[in-house]
């Protein structure tokens, strides 16, 4: 039986956090598992250079996440696991498409109609004022990302739905024109997957600034808890663990008889610092041992880079041989 091929690319801007862990992570790090899965994880540095202009921040998330991922246990015998920038039959692809791709159907990208519409409520004669190629391509780079390697599977968030439909609407037309090359993906949206809120109820992002870093130290881990929002219900007080930022994280990170046990504690009126602290014992005893080998991790910079670069050579052995039959397709070779 062939194997589902599953692909899965981590933007390069940021360090990961427990909304991140929760929501893309552990469930990709499961279906590496998957003796019928093949699975291709790649860090997405050039996409990152979409919203990055900092060399420094690009360098340091690449090195942190590909820590965070290996600290957590992804195993690189069975995963394939690479920058995505070591790839540079990726970037050829991404041309070769953008030949196919229609400009009307990128126009409809709900990212570029974003700002383009906040541009117009602004007033500013220019809809694409700041708006790069870069942002505006994306979909096609994130279809040369999937492409190449002819996934099955891409697991993705509902925000990103649309960006698979897109990919198998350039490859069907890459196959129309040229013949059946490329293997039509299906987008993978983990319904059960958890979206963490952060420090201040919002969804956990770096775009609010109110994220809890996945390995943060035990110190800065248990300050960044108790800084979480809640009312002000008083100790002994019934309280609603269905809106509450500390019962999501800890139902996250706990077994199903500890979740009930805990709902019934809110029902009894548990105080604020009390589950604020059991919160932070419960994640400091689940994260030590992964922050332990991620802080050894980032102290071998060589030892990920090893990683890495063995991950590249077995990505560009899948890439260069439907390359080169693509280049002949298309009357390059």
């Amino acid at each position: 039986m062939s194997k589902e091929i599953y692909l899965t690319g981590i933007t390069t801007t940021g360090t990961p956090h427990l909304g991140n862990y929760v929501g893309a992570i552990k469930p990709a790090i499961e279906a590496s598992k998957n003796k019928n899965n093949q699975c291709f994880y790649f860090l997405a540095d050039y996409h990152a250079l979409i919203k990055c202009q900092d060399p420094a921040l690009v360098r340091q998330s690449r090195m942190e996440i590909a820590a965070t991922w290996l600290a957590l246990g992804l195993d690189v015998d069975t995963s394939v696991f690479y920058r995505q920038s070591d790839i540079p039959e990726i970037q050829e692809l991404n041309w070769i498409l953008s030949c196919v791709a229609a400009k009307g159907l990128l126009n409809r990208a709900h990212a570029y109609k974003a700002l383009v519409a906040e541009n117009e409520t602004s007033g500013t004669k220019d809809p694409d004022k700041g708006i790069t190629m870069g942002l505006f391509c994306y979909p096609v780079l994130m279809a040369a990302d999937i492409l190449m390697f002819n996934a099955n599977k891409v697991p993705v968030g509902k925000d990103q739905i649309q960006h698979i439909e897109m990919t198998r609407d350039i490859a069907a037309r890459f196959n129309h024109i040229y013949g059946e090359f490329f293997t039509l993906p299906e987008a993978q949206v983990e319904e059960s997957a958890a979206v963490l809120s952060g420090l201040d109820g919002r969804k956990m992002s770096k775009s609010y600034n109110n994220t809890i870093p996945l390995f943060a130290p035990e110190k800065k881990l248990r300050k960044l808890i108790m800084k979480i929002k809640t009312n002000s219900l008083e100790p002994g007080e019934p309280k609603d663990h269905k809106t509450c930022t500390l019962f999501q994280i800890y139902s996250a990170f706990s077994s199903s008889s500890e979740v009930e046990k805990m709902r019934q504690q809110y029902a009894d009126g548990i105080a604020w610092g009390e589950m604020k602290q059991t919160l932070f014992e419960k994640l400091n005893n689940e994260l030590s041992a992964p922050r332990e080998r991620y802080e050894s991790l980032m102290e071998q910079p060589p030892r990920i880079e090893e990683i890495l670069l063995a991950g590249r050579d077995q990505a560009r052995a899948r890439a260069k041989p439907l390359l080169e039959q693509l280049r002949e397709a298309v009357g390059i070779a």
